[in-house]
């Protein structure tokens, strides 16, 4: 398993990606590897914190391998996120500090790796996204937690739109703990494996955020605009806006998956005041609605298949979603397909 690989270094744990080729996009033996490898080091004393990084400069993790789930379409495989979702909880819940350094691409999957964790350290080159709603999919692997509960409505300008942030934003908004360079994260990992406390060391590596990030300017249309208290009530304050980021940011979000922009917001909504555990559970029963459903493999096939760039979305229009169709992606599901069913 060349994938991902795992050693004990000092009293660390160390994670590294290493799928560089795909830009460490995440297969089910990956995540498989790494879910059992977090459970022994938790019951391992020797081991007193968690690293996870990558063998590339260019991503942290692209996300999850979707050309997979695309090839399987006629036997979804709900177990790749099922195993994904549980150890997103488990990541969620570590006892041992779980440290990301994260540089370079760290989107969708690589988001569930890497935020959920008490640590994150960003290179100035993080490019943060949740790009789901792009190809008929929704913000999963803990969107619903994190999302709505970063400030000025950010989050579900992102989950909405894929938007993507730099350093600086991830800072501001509270997606990362602390900025620092890539050249610094061998150094940090060493002076963690030989037993230094990792809060001390990660404030004393930490520097300024690089990027202007969103000006004020931009954050005044997010914040007005998305809050809305529907998608149709988002729209309308995007478009009475004369600022043309209102307008840039409607023509994204309006290229986006009608019925998969729907899901996000109400997604969102709900996960604002519900326990992380509950955000999971309820993106898993969204998770088996949308791969019985059109969106998702044609989202994929016109991005990464054919890729001309002109998926066929059912429904076409934002006006014809329906709102009961919305809301039956969120039903319960029969209690042995639900996410905690006690397997």
């Amino acid at each position: 398993m060349d994938d991902i690989l795992f050693e004990k270094r000092g009293c660390v744990g160390l994670v590294t990606l290493n799928r560089t080729k795909a830009l460490n996009a995440l297969t089910i033996d990956m995540i498989n590897a790494l879910s059992n490898q977090l459970k022994h080091w938790e019951s391992d004393d020797a081991v007193k914190a968690v690293i996870l990084t990558s063998a590339s400069e260019r991503a942290f993790s692209a996300g999850a391998d979707i050309r997979f789930v695309y090839n399987n379409r006629a036997n979804p495989p709900y177990d790749f996120f099922r195993v994904e979702y549980l150890m997103n909880c488990a990541m969620f819940r570590y006892p041992k500090p779980y440290i990301s350094l994260v540089d370079g691409i760290v989107m969708g999957g690589g988001v569930g790796l890497s935020f959920h964790g008490r640590y994150i350290a960003a290179g100035s080159k993080t490019l943060f996204a949740m790009p789901e709603t792009g190809i008929g999919f929704f913000p999963d692997v803990g969107g619903a937690y994190f999302l709505p509960r970063m400030p000025r409505n950010v989050g579900l300008y992102c989950g909405m739109t894929g938007a993507r942030l730099g350093q600086a934003d991830c800072l501001k908004f509270g997606l990362v703990t602390h900025p620092i360079e890539l050249d610094q994260f061998a150094s940090i990992l060493e002076e963690i494996s030989n037993g230094a406390d990792p809060e001390t060391c990660l404030a004393q590596y930490a520097g300024e955020a690089k990027g202007e990030g969103l000006e004020e300017g931009k954050l005044s249309v997010i914040e007005n605009a998305f809050s809305g208290s529907s998608v149709s009530e988002i729209i309308a304050n995007l478009n009475a806006n004369p600022h043309p980021f209102a307008k840039e940011t409607l023509d994204l979000m309006l290229s986006r998956s009608p019925m998969s922009v729907y899901v996000a917001f109400e997604q969102m909504r709900r996960g604002a005041t519900l326990s992380f555990e509950d955000c999971m559970a309820m993106e898993y029963r969204i998770l088996e609605r949308i791969l019985n459903d059109n969106d998702f493999y044609e989202g994929v096939r016109a991005t990464i298949v054919d890729k001309d760039g002109a998926p066929k979305w059912e429904p076409a229009s934002f006006d014809d979603v329906s709102e009961e169709k919305v809301l039956s992606y969120f039903l319960p599901l029969d209690p042995d397909r639900e996410l905690f069913n006690g397997s």
